[in-house]
């Protein structure tokens, strides 16, 4: 077959009548769909869904250019995300769990002009058979442990997303088991959510999404009321929640890099006085992340006067301490240790930090470290007697758990001398019964012999 022959009967293909419905938003042809197999249910994939599918793809003539069946491997993407072409953004968002359908694809809505040589030709329409098994929700959690599950309804638009301390201005709709529980329009800085009932993981997926996105977000307990509830709402502990959420609008929080340092030095302690009135209130999570804020800020300025330099120690030394105190409320004791060793590297002989690093020694159990560095604020600060009566305590523990390993260590001793007795009891009973010169015991029978 000439080269003319082959143009000719590739034009003959492109322009073979085809049937379908039409999925292009402009309805121009260039998607088609064919249900082959009806799915089952009402629920179809939303931008953003990971979808699970098997496909086989094919030329007009029916040449196989690729199939996940071939490879026996179901094929997983995130849809509307660009990862695949068009034609599958568009078809797929269409299809329930179970449907099989064919989809035609023109060039424009497959590999262009271009093709993707050397199995795609140039400007080649495709026919794709896809079967989908399964859709589920993007994980935003940062374990992802399935803790905030977003499906989007509406895009938005632009790429730019809210950040740590953006202002918000969004629609929600709240909803357990069923029953709606909150519905509101509001405006509020993100982390500062808690304070006007809005659980941390609607935060959190508010800094994944787009002006003008409304998305269904499904929350775990521990990233919506946890285990207290909400007396606000009326929400039991360990409830499960779903959330409507759309961003109508958003101003962004300037990133430290886009700050000066006059400007850090003037935010730093309005953002330390906010942590501050967390902590009074006893939500020390969103305390210590006011304080991170300020470390974050200020952590690699250099080159500063003298005097900015004495400001910026100041606030990196009270936002070191004040965590330290958020991570011993909460108990997270080997990150207020680090942070009271921050805290004595800007001052060696602070007494919050040498207390604070001796509670969280304290409760770690390294009694002794703990011990020694109580004395050293008792003798660097003789009027601290709450590290004298830590001091005592400390002694206490000490001699307790000399004396548990006393006992333990005897009683080990005991055994392994009991043990060592009755081995030897045993090799001495083996020696007196051991017969002179060879010969058996009076008594005792010797083995049969073979005949």
């Amino acid at each position: 077959m000439t080269a003319e022959e082959v143009k000719s009967e590739e034009e003959q293909q492109q322009a073979m009548p085809m049937e379908g419905e039409d999925l292009t938003p402009k309805k121009d042809g260039g998607l088609l769909k064919v249900i082959m197999k009806e799915g089952t249910g009402n629920e179809t994939p939303m931008t953003g869904d990971k979808v699970s599918v098997h496909y086989v793809g094919t030329l007009l003539d029916g040449t196989k250019f690729d199939s996940s069946r071939d490879r026996d491997e179901h094929f997983t993407f995130d849809l509307g995300k660009g990862q695949v072409i068009k034609a599958w953004d568009l078809g797929v968002a269409t299809m329930k769990i179970g449907e099989v359908c064919q989809l035609i694809c023109s060039p424009e809505y497959a590999y262009g002009a271009a093709g993707s040589p050397p199995k795609i030709p140039p400007n080649s329409t495709l026919v794709f058979e896809v079967e989908l098994f399964q859709f589920k929700g993007e994980d935003l959690s940062d374990k992802e442990d399935g803790g905030i599950i977003r499906r989007i309804l509406t895009k938005g638009e632009g790429y730019t997303k809210p950040n740590e301390g953006a202002t918000v201005e969004v629609s929600l709709e709240g909803e357990w088991q069923g029953k709606v529980f909150d519905r509101r329009e509001l405006t509020f800085e993100v982390g500062d959510g808690v304070d006007l009932g809005i659980p941390k993981g609607i935060e959190k997926a508010l800094q994944s999404m787009e002006k003008g996105e409304e998305s269904i977000i499904k929350l775990s307990p521990s990233y919506g009321f946890d285990s207290t509830g909400s007396y606000q709402f009326n929400i039991p502990p360990g409830a499960e929640l779903c959330y409507k959420v759309k961003l109508i609008s958003f101003e962004k929080a300037k990133e430290s890099w886009e700050m000066n340092t006059e400007e850090k030095l003037e935010q730093g302690p309005i953002v330390k006085e906010k942590g501050t009135q967390y902590f009074k209130e006893g939500k020390y999570r969103q305390a210590a992340q006011q304080y991170t804020k300020i470390i974050s800020w200020l952590d690699h300025e250099s080159g500063l006067s003298e005097q900015d330099e004495q400001k910026a120690r100041a606030l990196q030394l009270a936002a070191h301490l004040n965590l330290a105190a958020c991570f011993i409320k909460i108990q997270d004791h080997v990150q207020a240790l680090e942070n009271c060793n921050k805290a004595l590297e800007l001052d060696d002989s602070n007494e919050k930090a040498l207390f604070r690093r001796s509670e969280a020694l304290f409760a770690l159990k390294e009694f002794r470290d703990a011990r020694d560095g109580f004395q050293k604020v008792v003798q660097l600060y003789p009027d601290n007697k709450a590290a004298r009566v830590q001091v005592t305590a400390c002694q206490r523990l000490l001699r307790e758990q000399h004396e548990k390993d006393k006992r333990l260590y005897a009683n080990m001793f005991s055994k392994f001398a009991e043990h060592d007795a009755k081995k030897e009891a045993t090799e001495k009973g083996k020696e007196e019964k051991k017969p002179e010169n060879g010969q058996p015991e009076e008594g005792s029978m010797e083995l049969e012999q073979n005949p």
